[in-house]
């Protein structure tokens, strides 16, 4: 594994959680009426998803774990894995629940989900991130 891909892509994951805690909106209203404020809190979240995604397929080759054959079975493998917890896997997985409405359905977003993810929810990648740094220091 190339540590630096993966230490690029952390950073990566920063920028886009410091992005979206630049933007956090003071409420959903706000978010609601604020189309700009929905485009960047949405692209930079499903982003970071993706970012954790690609994060979890370098890891899980790098541990000769079987390629997950969707988004949400990368979390599960690094479960499996001991790289993260099987509590943030399940919440990782629901993040890319949210980034496939996001990309696909664009017009179905529950806003009120979005300005929970910014405001609440932004820790699991805070820790999925922590997970993974503490990792690459043991590999």
């Amino acid at each position: 594994m190339d540590r630096l891909i993966v230490e690029r892509k952390l950073d990566s994951l920063r920028h886009c959680l410091e992005r979206i805690a630049s933007k956090r909106p003071a409420s959903v209203a706000a978010l609601e009426r604020d189309a700009d404020l929905q485009d960047v809190l949405t692209l930079n979240l499903s982003r970071a998803v993706q970012i954790c995604v690609d994060i979890g397929a370098h890891v899980l080759v790098e541990q000769a774990q079987r390629p997950p054959n969707t988004m949400g079975e990368t979390f599960d493998g690094l479960a499996q894995a001991g790289v993260i917890d099987a509590a943030l896997a399940l919440r990782m997985k629901k993040a890319v629940g949210f980034r496939n409405v996001a990309v696909h359905a664009y017009e179905r977003i529950d806003w009120q989900i979005v300005y929970m993810i910014a405001t609440r929810d932004q820790d699991d990648f805070r820790h999925f991130a922590a997970a993974v740094a503490q990792w690459l220091d043991r590999a």
